[in-house]
């Protein structure tokens, strides 16, 4: 059991690490790569593409889920970590923006595919080959270790990326170093492979294989079929949902708003959240141990609760804590954008593509990228103005935005160029984070061992791949840059969040009346 568990995990944590690493490098990719476009259009184009390697995980669910109960567990996730390794270090040798113009993103966008893909198939393989050879009593907790291996995954993409950061600096890392954690990737899937081929198919689909009973059409049974599709629709309202909502805001979005929003170096900010990284990962197999003895529900349904009433006092709290310079000039001296609301759009725009060239729009951006946010009101003239206290910078229609002047007006009204590190309130920052990360891996520790217990052997590899791929990736996945582009559209620096809630309140209303407990009872 010990031997399948490792391997499972570790290869489990290889994947993730491919994957995790563009989101954490999401800021520097949007540089590299969209270098044509603003520092706010950029990120969010970094974050569109963060979002499309998981737009594509529920089709990687649908192709690798099928193949996995048709010819079985180990061939399948052997197959998806050699896709994830080779994409991974593929994009360490893309050419930039820079050099290679429309070619550069239009490569990364086919190997972020190839990504998403490929982690659609491996989750639900490496999860159901330990829960088919754990004991009854015993799945929740050896379950816990896949879970743990996102942690994993994720604490060793922070470390290669802020020791290659800090090591040769931010200039070099910007210009050629941000390549490394992408290359590193390969002596990790040179790892994976060997541990893999070492282990033998579950036991449980070996039964299924020798009794003649491997199914021959998966999708059809898994989706078809109106006893089996209720049960993913389960799945996916009743939790899946909730857990891309709150584990990605609890370990990605947060990064964006400590970066951008209270102006926190990136170094630092992958410092911080590589702590609460290593503080996460023994929970999600305590949480785990946890639904083996109390159940699957009252810990998980526990953990959205606490994600639900944390994150709006959390994330204010946050905001005093690590930048008070910044609330205090908020408070006392509002920036706000005096224009014909007639002509301010939601400028939703995940490919950083668009063109914005009304006066309200071109001032909302110029703000929003400044780091800082504004509120909207009336004109009497139809005129556009920046306001911040007595100082007033005019916008013209198609115009640009006197930047300087803008800067100059911030710093005059005690807005901060970036969080002073010695204003911090670390114990209050490491508070809120410790209990955005317990709501997420008392939600995300017993979900495998969840997902496993919904659905036979016959068809669990694609029944349970498709919902939980659909909330992480879909819910979760698209949740930065929704959040991000609520933001820059609201002008609320808050307004972000109200994403994630919305999620993880649909899947507490749903768990509670819809989802039924079989921990502790036989997969057969």
């Amino acid at each position: 059991m010990a031997k399948v568990v490792t391997a499972s995990s570790a290869g489990t944590a290889f994947e993730w690490y491919d994957f995790f690493i563009f989101g954490a490098l999401a800021s520097v990719i949007g540089q590299v790569f969209f270098s044509g476009l603003s520092d706010t259009m950029g990120v969010i184009a970094a974050l569109g593409l963060f979002a499309a390697g998981f737009a594509f995980r529920p089709l990687g669910a649908i192709v690798f889920g099928a193949m996995g109960d048709r010819i079985g567990r180990k061939a399948t996730f052997l197959i998806t970590v050699s896709l994830m390794g080779g994409a991974t270090f593929a994009i360490g040798l893309l050419p930039t923006y820079a050099s290679a113009g429309l070619v550069a993103p239009i490569l990364l966008i086919i190997l972020r595919i190839c990504q998403g893909m490929a982690i659609g198939g491996e989750y639900g393989g490496a999860a159901i080959y330990v829960a088919e050879h754990a004991d009854d009593d015993k799945r929740g907790a050896a379950t816990g270790w896949i879970q743990a291996s996102a942690a994993f995954g994720l604490i060793a993409a922070l470390l290669v990326i802020y020791f290659t950061r800090t090591s040769i600096g931010e200039d070099a890392f910007l210009d050629w170093g941000w390549r490394v954690p992408f290359l590193v990737s390969i002596l990790l899937l040179a790892i994976s492979v060997w541990m893999r081929f070492k282990l033998n198919e579950s036991p449980a689909y070996q039964k299924l294989k020798e009794e003649g009973a491997v199914t021959s059409t998966p999708l059809r049974e898994a989706f078809a079929e109106k006893k089996s599709a209720k049960k993913v629709l389960t799945a996916f309202f009743g939790f899946m949902a909730a857990q891309g909502a709150l584990w990605y805001c609890a370990f990605f979005y947060v990064q964006v708003f400590l970066e951008k929003n209270l102006g926190i170096p990136g170094a630092e900010v992958n410092w911080i959240i590589l702590i609460v990284t290593i503080v996460s990962a023994p929970l999600y197999v305590f949480f785990g141990w946890l639904s083996d003895r109390l159940g699957r529900k009252p810990v998980m349904v526990g953990g959205m609760l606490i994600g639900l009433v944390a994150f709006f006092p959390g994330f204010h709290a946050i905001a005093d804590a690590v930048n008070p310079q910044l609330s205090r000039a908020q408070a006392e001296s509002p920036v706000v954008i005096v224009t014909d609301l007639a002509t301010c759009s939601s400028q939703f725009d995940p490919t950083g593509t668009a063109q914005f060239t009304t006066a309200c729009d071109i001032a909302s951006k110029a703000v929003i990228d400044s780091g800082v946010g504004y509120q909207r009101v009336a004109s009497d003239d139809g005129t556009t103005a920046i306001t911040i206290g007595e100082t007033a910078i005019a916008v013209a229609e198609a115009g640009t935005v006197d930047m300087a002047g803008l800067d100059a007006a911030l710093r005059s009204a005690g807005y901060p160029l970036a969080a002073d590190l010695d204003e911090v309130d670390w114990t209050t920052l490491y508070f809120w984070m410790l209990v955005f990360t317990v709501a997420a891996t008392a939600l995300y520790g017993p979900m495998a061992a969840a997902l496993v217990e919904m659905f036979p052997t016959r068809i669990r590899y694609t029944a349970m791949s498709l919902p939980y791929h659909v909330g992480t990736g879909w819910v979760g996945g698209f949740l930065p840059v929704t959040a991000f582009t609520i933001v820059a559209a609201t002008g609320d620096i808050y307004a972000g969040l109200w994403y994630p809630v919305f999620f993880i309140a649909l899947s507490v209303v749903c768990a509670l009346v819809f989802w039924k407990e079989r921990h502790g009872q036989p997969l057969h």
